[in-house]
């Protein structure tokens, strides 16, 4: 029978503050700064959680030594989980601070730390390990993928479990109730109900659109209210729980954009200057049945828009890459990969074509100097990379924050020793792409600032219970 529970610590356990499962830190290397250690003895103490540290800040390090500590402590093995190519990376930083640890590819487990890629984790038992690290975590982010599904899954297994990611849901906080899903805190729809409600705005959405109706036209009016329905009986948060819901993700999770948000100095972690410049280009096609070029509206339009234009930004990108410098080119269809590929003399593309070991080869060569132009989609090798030695990087305009965020990260980085310029190239018809992404970095900011204030206020959050002094009736 199972030890009876007290009131007071029945409601402890229901207000989500969470609880340290850890244990106290059995490996303290000197080689870490004093900001990651105060980083990885919370996660050691804590024993599930995540560290959202930014690009450079050494996240790779902290996760070894995270590692290592939980291999000493149950004499088990740990498996790291990184995209595609990172996990070299994570094995020459291991080399490098003396750590013991193994690249493994299909299910093979070695004693101590085991790497390897998510793509493979089907290979693996989760019996085999006594806790497991997800780098770039911000892969878990869709709650119905099948990913974040298969890891999830295999994290429940583990009493340790470590989320290490720069970017945290940037645009949306919903997605941050997969990370804590994974954690084994509140699940999603957990979350959703107890800090969310759901909300109809049919009524004035469907103004919107008899408005828009008038301005464009019925087939425009097909699109949008297609579009609007999708939208309705979304969820916002309760007026009342912002500050209850901040609170509970610093109770599993830790932010850091640089050492003072910690309370140390930032000294050694300054970042060089960020130059991004815009391009707008003027089509000299206008779209079929116009007679100039208008805003795109929706997807589809968009994708219409890149195509028609793919000549004309190709070759400026061309142009702005015209250097004897390394730069990288972010692009988001195979045909802007092969197009750039194409007029760009020195340019390598890497693309899905490609198998795991050309890609990671492109990558080496690229880090070593031997590329000079690196053509790439974000979402193939966007995360986890570092690319200090290039400070040029040339992208498409985007919906995707994260997306456009990882790609300047990984030149943009700590560790950087020049000025890094950005290019971001765009169509007179992307009006609404550049908008959303404006929309969606002041959001990253708020995310970050709300984690990053409560954060402190956790930290000293002593969660007493309050009692009250009860008074019996006269006739007990």
């Amino acid at each position: 029978m199972s030890a009876q529970l007290s009131y007071d610590d029945f409601i402890q356990h229901k207000s989500q503050l969470g609880s340290d499962g850890g244990f106290e830190p059995v490996y303290d290397p000197d080689f870490l700064f004093d900001f990651q250690h105060a980083l990885v003895d919370w996660a050691i103490r804590k024993g599930r959680g995540a560290i959202f540290a930014d690009c450079g800040l050494g996240k790779t390090p902290m996760q070894l030594v995270w590692a290592q500590n939980v291999v000493q402590k149950t004499n088990k093995p740990v498996l790291i989980l990184t995209p595609l190519a990172v996990g070299m990376q994570t094995m020459q930083e291991a080399e490098k601070f003396g750590i013991e640890a193994h690249r493994s590819k299909t299910g093979e487990v070695h004693p101590g730390i085991n790497i390897t890629n998510y793509e493979r984790l089907h290979y693996y038992d989760p019996a085999d390990f006594s806790g497991v690290v997800c780098d770039e975590s911000s892969i878990l982010k869709h709650f119905s993928g099948v990913t974040q599904k298969t890891v999830t899954r295999f994290m429940s297994k583990h009493k340790y479990r470590l989320l290490c990611t720069a970017t945290a849901a940037p645009n949306d906080y919903h997605e941050l109730g997969t990370s804590s899903e994974a954690l084994g805190a509140l699940g999603y729809s957990d979350m959703l109900s107890r800090f969310f409600v759901q909300e109809d705005k049919k009524r004035s959405r469907m103004n919107d659109v008899k408005l828009a109706r008038g301005a464009r036209g019925g087939d425009h009016y097909q699109k949008l209210a297609y579009r609007v329905a999708q939208q309705i009986g979304q969820y916002r948060m309760k007026g009342h729980a912002e500050h209850a819901f901040w609170r509970w993700v610093c109770s599993w999770a830790m932010a850091c954009r640089q050492p003072s948000d910690l309370g140390f100095d930032d000294k050694q972690f300054i970042l060089p200057k960020l130059t991004v410049r815009d391009h707008i280009i003027t089509a000299t096609i206008p779209p079929e049945g116009m007679l100039f070029t208008i805003p795109a509206f929706g997807l589809q339009e968009e994708r219409d828009e890149r195509r028609r234009t793919l000549t004309e930004r190709a070759e400026l990108v061309a142009k702005l890459v015209d250097h004897d410098k390394p730069a990288i080119v972010w692009c988001h269809l195979n045909a802007e990969g092969d197009k750039l590929e194409q007029v760009i003399p020195d340019a390598v593309q890497v693309a899905g074509k490609n198998s795991e070991e050309e890609k990671e080869e492109a990558y080496t060569a690229f880090a070593a100097g031997d590329i000079r132009v690196l053509v790439i989609k974000p979402k193939i090798g966007a995360w986890g990379m570092n690319w200090q030695h290039c400070a040029h990087v040339v992208t498409f305009a985007s919906h995707s924050y994260e997306q456009y965020y990882q790609s300047v990260r990984r030149c943009w980085r700590f560790g950087q020793k020049n000025p890094v310029t950005v290019d971001v190239v765009s169509t007179e018809g992307e009006v609404h792409v550049r908008e959303n992404m404006e929309r969606k970095r002041e959001a990253a900011k708020i995310m970050f600032d709300r984690l990053i204030e409560n954060m402190h206020q956790a930290q000293h959050l002593s969660r007493p219970i309050e009692k009250c002094q009860q008074e019996s009736p006269s006739w007990l």
